[in-house]
């Protein structure tokens, strides 16, 4: 008798055990690839650019995230196009190895604003939430085909809008993530957010939106750390980089941007909030025809700081306002003046050329009760575009150092030659 309860309780077992795994969203076959490769296609996804492939590409997301393979990788492939709804990839409960997302085809999201299907809102596109050791490298494209939203004003109750302009591609909470070779387009808001993050490095991008798409800037950085950018062309309507509230230890290098509103810092201190960004390097940058090169920005009435900023080795092509520190920023027709303001010091220029498509090619507007300190100057040369007239500069309660040769000459700033 107890030899038939325990023939009988084996028996049990095998049937749930074939039952759940039954239940489990399996991959079809695509030939080509090994045990480790976890293509869409596999999961039901079509690539015909009609056919919603979300589920397809998030049923293969969940295979991979709890695969025993080494290096489990989520592949789209080359030479099809996927339409893709609002879509959150999330890694907390991961079992597998670190991730690998491989972007060879073409992801689209819906062309009409009203087709997306936000629930309750389209805040993001594509989001990888919790993602710890995420790779997404390709030679594919991510297009948001965001013309339809840029004619729309989604800030007030608008009927056409199912939620405000959606940001194109974001990595939140998540640590030591990389991304390399991928193209990005037309988003309806920022192409790429970057937030609540750590040891993000990404490299080789290219970000192109019309150069009158509003808000659709290149790369966002918010309460982030560590972050690194190099060796990417961005070519948007707004920021090709910017750098906005809890970031430090930003390394941003060998960016060709433009058009665009170049690199910027902020803003700062919107509604009197205390906002604060410190330690940022950006280098070998290359402006053309920007309507700002190197920027700094924050709201009157605000707090905090912005801090430890250095500029250098960068050329300005027809820049409108290569160099700028604005601590009355106001993009709006009235501002109420305010005291208070974001603290802005330890900021370097250092081995900034070329033209300028204004004659005042450096601007310096600080704040009377919060001047801007330590700002250092050293070896600028800015002329203006047209050969025969000189550039010059505007200076509103800044103080620091000029060192070698400052073309344009900035008085406020001391002559100092031993720093």
């Amino acid at each position: 008798m107890s030899t038939l309860k325990t023939l009988t309780l084996v028996i049990l077992i095998q049937c749930t055990i074939f039952t759940e795994s039954s239940q489990q969203p399996k991959q079809k076959k695509v030939n080509g690839y090994g045990d480790n490769v976890f293509n869409v296609i596999g999961f039901g996804a079509i690539g015909d650019g009609t056919t919603d492939d979300s589920k397809g590409f998030k049923q293969a997301w969940d295979v991979a995230c709890n695969s025993s393979a080494p290096s489990p990788t989520v592949l789209v492939p080359q030479g099809k196009t996927f339409l893709l709804q609002p879509l959150t990839l999330n890694g907390k409960l991961c079992t597998s190895n670190p991730i690998t997302f491989q972007i060879d085809g073409r992801i689209i999201a819906p062309s009409k604003a009203g087709a997306w299907q936000c629930r309750p809102n389209c805040d993001h596109w594509i989001s990888f939430r919790k993602c710890d050791g995420l790779l997404i490298k390709g030679s594919g494209t991510i297009n948001g085909q965001g013309s339809n939203w840029w004619r729309l004003s989604c800030k007030n109750k608008n009927k056409a809008c199912p939620s405000r302009k959606p940001t194109g591609f974001v990595i939140e909470d998540s640590n030591n993530v990389e991304m390399n070779g991928i193209t990005f387009e037309d988003s309806p808001k920022m192409h790429i957010a970057f937030e609540r993050s750590t040891l993000v490095h990404a490299a080789n991008l290219t970000i192109k939106a019309p150069k009158n798409s509003p808000n659709t800037d290149g790369i966002h950085i918010q309460h982030s750390t560590n972050v690194s950018i190099h060796n990417s062309i961005i070519q948007t309507g707004d920021d090709c980089v910017s750098i906005g509230n809890g970031s430090k230890y930003i390394n941003i290098s060998n960016i060709e941007c433009g058009p665009g509103h170049g690199i910027s810092i902020g803003s700062l201190g919107i509604n009197g909030k205390t906002e604060e960004v410190e330690f940022v390097h950006v280098r070998n940058v290359t402006f053309h025809g920007t309507t700002n090169g190197v920027r700094i920005k924050t709201w009157q009435g605000g707090h905090g700081h912005a801090r430890n900023i250095k500029f250098e080795h960068i050329i300005s092509h027809a820049s409108t306002r290569p160099i700028i520190i604005d601590q009355y920023y106001c993009p709006h027709k009235h501002c109420r003046n305010q005291t208070s303001a974001v603290e802005i010091s330890n900021v370097t220029y250092e081995d900034i050329q070329g033209t300028s498509s204004r004659r005042i090619a450096v601007e310096l507007s600080c704040s009377e009760s919060t001047p801007c300190t330590n700002i250092i100057m050293k070896d600028i040369t800015l002329r203006y575009k047209d050969q025969n007239a000189h550039t010059s500069s505007t200076c509103l309660n800044a103080h620091g150092f000029r060192i070698g040769r400052v073309e344009p000459n900035v008085p406020c700033l001391q002559k100092h030659d031993n720093l």
